[in-house]
Protein backbone atom coordinates (compact mmCIF):
# COMPACT_ATOMS: atom_id res chain seq x y z
CA UNK A 1 0.00 0.00 0.00
CA UNK A 2 1.34 3.44 -0.94
CA UNK A 3 0.88 6.47 1.31
CA UNK A 4 1.43 10.17 0.64
CA UNK A 5 1.19 12.73 3.46
CA UNK A 6 0.87 16.51 3.32
CA UNK A 7 0.72 18.95 6.25
CA UNK A 8 -0.46 22.44 7.10
CA UNK A 9 -1.02 24.46 10.25
CA UNK A 10 -3.12 27.41 11.35
CA UNK A 11 -4.58 29.01 14.46
CA UNK A 12 -8.32 28.76 15.07
CA UNK A 13 -10.60 29.06 18.09
CA UNK A 14 -13.34 26.94 19.60
CA UNK A 15 -15.06 26.13 22.85
CA UNK A 16 -16.54 22.81 23.87
CA UNK A 17 -20.29 22.50 24.34
CA UNK A 18 -20.37 19.40 26.56
CA UNK A 19 -21.57 19.40 30.18
CA UNK A 20 -18.90 20.63 32.59
CA UNK A 21 -16.21 21.38 29.98
CA UNK A 22 -13.97 23.19 32.46
CA UNK A 23 -11.62 25.73 30.87
CA UNK A 24 -12.37 24.27 27.41
CA UNK A 25 -15.88 25.74 27.72
CA UNK A 26 -14.72 29.28 26.99
CA UNK A 27 -13.39 30.41 23.60
CA UNK A 28 -9.69 29.67 23.27
CA UNK A 29 -7.14 29.24 20.50
CA UNK A 30 -5.24 26.23 19.25
CA UNK A 31 -2.35 26.08 16.83
CA UNK A 32 -3.82 23.21 14.82
CA UNK A 33 -1.67 21.03 12.59
CA UNK A 34 -3.51 19.03 9.95
CA UNK A 35 -2.02 15.90 8.39
CA UNK A 36 -3.63 14.30 5.35
CA UNK A 37 -2.44 10.78 4.52
CA UNK A 38 -3.73 9.36 1.24
CA UNK A 39 -3.40 5.58 0.77
CA UNK A 40 -3.88 3.29 -2.19
CA UNK A 41 -2.59 0.02 -3.65
CA UNK A 42 -1.64 1.40 -7.09
CA UNK A 43 0.03 4.43 -8.64
CA UNK A 44 -1.32 6.34 -11.62
CA UNK A 45 0.28 6.50 -15.08
CA UNK A 46 2.80 9.07 -13.78
CA UNK A 47 3.73 6.92 -10.77
CA UNK A 48 1.86 9.18 -8.34
CA UNK A 49 -0.66 8.07 -5.77
CA UNK A 50 -2.10 11.57 -5.54
CA UNK A 51 -1.16 14.83 -7.18
CA UNK A 52 0.65 16.60 -4.33
CA UNK A 53 -0.18 19.99 -5.84
CA UNK A 54 -3.90 19.14 -5.62
CA UNK A 55 -3.50 17.88 -2.05
CA UNK A 56 -1.60 21.03 -1.05
CA UNK A 57 -4.26 23.20 -2.73
CA UNK A 58 -6.92 21.41 -0.67
CA UNK A 59 -4.85 22.10 2.45
CA UNK A 60 -4.48 25.78 1.54
CA UNK A 61 -8.26 26.02 1.12
CA UNK A 62 -8.72 24.40 4.54
CA UNK A 63 -6.30 26.80 6.18
CA UNK A 64 -8.06 29.75 4.53
CA UNK A 65 -11.45 28.44 5.68
CA UNK A 66 -10.53 27.93 9.35
CA UNK A 67 -7.64 30.31 10.09
CA UNK A 68 -8.60 32.80 12.84
CA UNK A 69 -12.21 31.55 12.89
CA UNK A 70 -14.31 30.47 15.86
CA UNK A 71 -15.26 26.95 14.78
CA UNK A 72 -18.50 27.05 16.77
CA UNK A 73 -19.80 29.81 14.47
CA UNK A 74 -19.33 27.86 11.24
CA UNK A 75 -22.24 25.98 9.61
CA UNK A 76 -20.38 22.65 9.56
CA UNK A 77 -20.30 22.68 13.37
CA UNK A 78 -23.87 23.90 13.91
CA UNK A 79 -25.45 21.82 16.67
CA UNK A 80 -22.20 19.88 17.16
CA UNK A 81 -19.46 19.93 19.76
CA UNK A 82 -16.39 21.19 17.85
CA UNK A 83 -14.04 18.60 19.30
CA UNK A 84 -10.78 17.74 17.59
CA UNK A 85 -12.40 14.42 16.59
CA UNK A 86 -15.31 16.21 14.91
CA UNK A 87 -12.87 18.62 13.25
CA UNK A 88 -10.98 15.67 11.71
CA UNK A 89 -14.24 14.31 10.25
CA UNK A 90 -15.27 17.71 8.87
CA UNK A 91 -11.88 18.07 7.19
CA UNK A 92 -12.13 14.52 5.77
CA UNK A 93 -15.43 15.40 4.11
CA UNK A 94 -14.05 18.63 2.61
CA UNK A 95 -10.90 16.96 1.30
CA UNK A 96 -12.69 13.99 -0.29
CA UNK A 97 -14.83 16.48 -2.21
CA UNK A 98 -11.70 18.31 -3.43
CA UNK A 99 -9.16 15.55 -4.14
CA UNK A 100 -10.63 12.87 -6.38
CA UNK A 101 -7.68 10.83 -7.69
CA UNK A 102 -8.86 7.34 -8.68
CA UNK A 103 -5.78 5.74 -7.12
CA UNK A 104 -6.65 6.93 -3.60
CA UNK A 105 -8.53 4.24 -1.67
CA UNK A 106 -8.32 5.66 1.87
CA UNK A 107 -7.75 8.98 3.56
CA UNK A 108 -6.60 9.55 7.13
CA UNK A 109 -7.00 13.04 8.57
CA UNK A 110 -5.07 13.75 11.77
CA UNK A 111 -5.67 17.03 13.57
CA UNK A 112 -3.20 18.03 16.27
CA UNK A 113 -4.53 20.63 18.71
CA UNK A 114 -1.17 20.90 20.50
CA UNK A 115 2.12 19.03 20.76
CA UNK A 116 0.60 16.22 22.82
CA UNK A 117 -2.99 15.68 21.61
CA UNK A 118 -4.40 14.66 18.24
CA UNK A 119 -7.38 12.85 16.75
CA UNK A 120 -7.63 10.93 13.48
CA UNK A 121 -10.54 10.14 11.19
CA UNK A 122 -9.64 7.38 8.72
CA UNK A 123 -11.99 5.85 6.13
CA UNK A 124 -12.24 4.59 2.57
CA UNK A 125 -12.96 7.27 -0.04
Amino acid sequence: MYATTVLTDFVAQHYLTVPDPGPEGVPHSHHFEVELTFRGPELNQYDYLVDIDDAEAALADLADRYRDELLNDLPEFEGRNPSVERFARVIFERVTDAVTDDTVAELAVTVWEDDAAAATYDAPV
